[in-house]
């Protein structure tokens, strides 16, 4: 949802037009999701937030390059898959160890 917020305005030109309106539609939902998000891997890490912070990081790099590639048909080059390669090792120390 986030990725489509800030980049529909190169999809679409009525979001491009639009921004408030943008902003007013997802901004809201989006930011409960966050919200609830971190409150269950808080419970799941016993209040911790670093994991969580780490993971939303990662998998945020991770959808948006998808999506940006996907979508935007922007390249992925050497650096941006050493990147997501990082991330995803963000994701598994944070998953498996203990």
């Amino acid at each position: 949802m986030v990725w489509f917020q800030t980049n529909s305005q190169f999809i679409w030109p009525w979001a491009k037009n639009n921004p408030l309106i943008i902003s007013m539609v997802f901004g809201g939902f989006t930011t409960y999701i966050f919200i609830l998000g971190t409150k269950f891997v808080a419970a799941h890490y016993g209040g911790l937030v670093w994991p969580g912070r780490f993971i939303g990081f990662s998998a945020g790099m991770l959808v948006f390059a998808a999506l940006t590639w996907f979508i935007l048909g922007e390249a992925i080059n050497l650096k941006t898959i050493i990147s997501l390669i990082l991330t995803t090792l963000l994701i598994l120390i944070q998953l498996f160890w203990k």
